[in-house]
């Protein structure tokens, strides 16, 4: 029950990281209801943020103890990957916002909620809570916890399966109502993934990621 190992452990323990996600996500939504941003409502967001961060930091880290990688450098060590991975990152999240801007994509649910009450304390939050605190959740739930508990085999067949769910989880934790918008976020769930078994350190997923959504808020 305690290690990743057993099946019975790794649901419950999922389905209680994903509890800890909602629960973000939950405070996030009651922050954005309101404009302007009621402060209480920010702390309160806050506060569940980095409780829930710390602790996925906290499990993320106790339960690397029970795998044996293959890769042991720091992901700073392939730098030829991270700035190849940060160019076609920025270059796929221009492209789609360019084809927002012509009309070929529909925008955003956030991008349409922002533009009907634009203000500089609404776009630091979503800096803060879009571009920096979700999307490193998400890179820890679906991706970090997502294969070590389902995608544990050392196969080529594991290794595409993973990524292709985590790509679709990550579509589908960032619902939109267009089946384009879910196409192009699949995408780029797929590539977080698969730059987490590349590098086998979680910090890759969660540094694209992060760039990704910093770029898509620049853009809105």
């Amino acid at each position: 029950m305690n290690t990743p190992a057993s099946r019975q452990g790794n649901l419950i323990r999922y389905i209680f990281y994903l509890i800890g996600y909602l629960m973000v996500a939950g405070a996030f939504k009651l922050v954005t209801m309101n404009s302007p941003i009621h402060i209480w409502d920010l702390i309160l967001f806050i506060t569940i943020s980095l409780m829930v961060l710390l602790f996925f930091i906290y499990r993320f880290n106790r339960e690397q103890r029970f795998f044996d990688r293959s890769y042991s450098g720091s992901w700073l060590n392939n730098f030829g990957l991270i700035i190849a991975s940060t160019i076609v990152i920025t270059v796929l999240r221009i492209f789609v916002s360019w084809l927002q801007s012509t009309g070929k994509l529909k925008m955003y649910h956030f991008q349409i909620a922002y533009l009907q009450h634009e203000s500089t304390l609404a776009y630091w939050f979503l800096v803060l809570a879009l571009g920096v605190v979700i999307p490193v959740l998400q890179e820890f739930l679906i991706t970090g916890f997502l294969f070590n508990y389902a995608f544990r085999k050392n196969t080529v067949m594991t290794a595409v399966l993973g990524i292709i769910v985590s790509g679709i989880l990550f579509s589908l934790l960032n619902w939109q109502d267009s089946i384009a918008l879910l196409l192009v976020n699949a995408l780029f769930g797929a590539i977080f993934a698969w730059s987490y078994l590349h590098t086998q350190t979680i910090w890759m997923p969660i540094y694209l990621a992060v760039l990704n959504s910093v770029i898509l808020i620049i853009m809105t």
